[in-house]
């Protein structure tokens, strides 16, 4: 595997035009990496303690129509 460190080297060494299709491509990956880590960890149920934090304040009228 390629370490962090030469990875860096190399991006540092690109031109404007790669390292410009470098951060699109790094800013789509992450954003996909993130849609997969939310959707198992809600497949996984980690995240209905906020469903359940929701619908008690929906009940106690804390909530308002947008």
């Amino acid at each position: 595997m390629i370490s962090v460190q030469v990875i860096e080297d190399q991006i540092q060494h690109l031109d404007n035009q790669s390292f410009a299709l470098l951060r699109n491509w790094f800013i789509e990956y992450e954003h996909t990496r993130w849609d997969h880590q939310i959707a198992s960890d809600s497949d996984a149920g980690k995240l209905d303690f906020l469903i359940d934090e929701a619908l008690a304040e929906h009940l106690a009228g804390k909530t308002k129509k947008l």
